[in-house]
């Protein structure tokens, strides 16, 4: 049995361009949309968004190929480029009657989210970022023997074809070792139970379901997604709402300032710094809720 958010019913919703959407939506109140990273679905909120369920209306996403949500063919490189995946999430939430929400994203959702907020500032009224690097920041601070925590996006970055055939070989070592690797302490048995084994199997269940389209996803950010971003740059753009991140001390690890770049995007800026893994919503959920309502309340 397939594990699901208590209290939450999900639903297919239309996002854009006909793609639909897997979402579980849960609680009552304003309105907070949260998106999932890799290799994960929504399920990774699932201790967060019970809590914001108290008080808010949420509403989490399959990202579109990734999950139970639709899983277009790549006829373009912009069909997983994140300014359609944004699309994608402000029809959700318009379908559920919400023309306005607060967005928090972790991993890849924390790219969608980002772009969600630089192209929809009049829908996005509060943005969370767990976890990354905004694209075009992180191609330049990947460099030297560093890079190689990022092995992934280059190997993804590659022309289609070769990727998908190696990540489909051996999708569950590939997937799985991500789900291993990015834990604070991978010999903690208290890391380990972060993701319950039901929650792994599902995780890798639907992610080598979807190796096509999650290869895409990572490709369109070597190629459309920094177009976009860069044209963002030049035009001087930045997010109208207040934005909080929370990572690792990734600017410690690979050299370079992460509230300074983080900063250049977002004037009105709340950047912590976590001891959590990477899958900080599901290793240290109290924390990355209590950062979360700190943001809803500004």
């Amino acid at each position: 049995m397939t594990p699901a958010i208590p209290g939450f019913t999900t639903t297919l919703l239309p996002g854009a361009d006909g793609v639909r959407l897997s979402a579980a939506v849960g609680g009552s109140g304003s309105p907070v949309v949260l998106l999932h990273g890799f290799p994960q679905t929504h399920l990774m909120w699932r201790h967060v968004a019970v809590r914001l369920a108290a008080d808010h209306t949420v509403i989490c996403p399959d990202l579109r190929g990734y999950g139970a949500s639709d899983k277009p063919a790549a006829t373009h490189e912009g069909v997983y480029g994140k300014r359609a995946m944004a699309a994608d999430v402000v029809a959700v939430a318009g379908a559920l009657g919400h023309d306005r929400f607060a967005l928090a994203g972790h991993d890849r959702g924390a790219l969608v989210a980002f772009r969600a907020g630089l192209d929809h500032p009049e829908t996005v009224t509060h943005l969370g970022i767990l976890d990354v690097v905004p694209t075009l920041d992180m191609w330049d601070v990947l460099h030297g023997v560093r890079a190689a925590v990022g092995y992934h996006l280059f190997l993804m970055a590659q022309p289609p074809g070769l990727p998908e055939a190696m990540i489909a070989a051996s999708a569950d070592a590939f997937f799985g070792s991500f789900l291993d690797a990015w834990a604070a302490d991978p010999a903690d048995p208290a890391a380990d139970a972060a993701i319950p084994d039901d929650v792994r199997r599902a995780y890798l269940r639907a992610s080598a379901a979807a190796v096509p389209s999650i290869v895409a996803d990572y490709r369109a950010s070597a190629g459309v997604d920094i177009a976009h971003d860069q044209a963002d740059r030049d035009a001087g753009s930045q997010f109208a709402m207040p934005v909080t991140v929370i990572q690792q001390d990734w600017g410690a690890a690979l050299g370079y300032d992460a509230a300074a770049v983080w900063r250049a995007w977002a004037p009105d800026l709340d950047h912590r710094l976590s001891t959590s893994g990477h899958f900080m919503a599901e290793q240290a959920p109290d924390e990355v809720t209590a950062a979360l309502r700190d943001l809803l309340a500004r």
